[in-house]
């Protein structure tokens, strides 16, 4: 079940950077954002109800909430034309719980591939309190490459490869996964960000231009 969810958790992540890169309306991906995060809240709520207390299980499922509730959040705020400061801070609350979670995978649950993951998971999310929280609009388009990028090589990938059982050779896979991130998103920033404009006042990225 969970993988299911991880399948829906790069289709939004795809959706949400196409829509930092302005190909999608707001409004119609702040629908989608609440699928998903409905999704994402009942799937953890599920997988804990039937973990028979297993800590481990509780564990892993409980990082999901950190997803569902910032689609939630997103599709709410865009519908409703909301600031993102809120969001953004949100954001920075989920970066820094991902490295938690990453430490996590890579000790407790010996899995090495999630343990990068999450590592991008925690450098994505932190974009968001950048681009959200401290609005630097800035780093807009690089977030949203970032995003979609993130939404196929954390998210489709490897949902697809675990629901058709071809999910092997963890330890390759995280270096594969490692040496991807730092090649791509070191290689786009330059190219996609760009020069902030002279002004006394922090530029706004609210309501229907701060998705997630």
């Amino acid at each position: 079940m969970g993988n299911v969810g991880l399948l829906f958790v790069g289709a939004v992540l795809f959706i949400n950077g196409l829509l930092l890169l302005g190909k999608v309306d707001a409004r119609a991906g702040a629908v989608f954002n609440l699928f998903v995060g409905a999704l994402q809240v009942l799937t953890p709520t599920y997988l804990i109800f039937t973990a028979n207390d297993d800590p481990l299980k509780i564990l892993a499922a409980s990082g999901i909430y950190l997803f569902g509730f910032t689609y939630l959040y997103v599709g709410v705020g865009l519908l409703a034309d909301l600031d993102s400061t809120g969001v953004g801070y949100y954001s920075l609350f989920v970066a820094i719980a991902a490295l938690g979670y990453s430490f996590v995978n890579f000790r407790l649950l010996k899995d090495y591939p999630f343990g990068v993951i999450w590592l991008y998971w925690a450098f994505l999310w932190f974009l968001f309190f950048v681009l959200l929280g401290l609005k630097k609009d800035e780093i807009k388009v690089y977030t949203g490459w970032v995003t979609a990028i993130e939404g196929w090589v954390t998210g489709v990938i490897p949902a697809g490869l675990l629901l058709s059982g071809y999910w092997k050779h963890p330890t390759e896979i995280a270096i594969a996964l490692a040496a991807f991130g730092v090649v791509v998103f070191t290689g786009l920033w330059l190219p996609t960000r760009r020069t902030p404009r002279p002004t006394s006042a922090a530029p706004r990225v609210g309501g229907a231009g701060a998705p997630t």
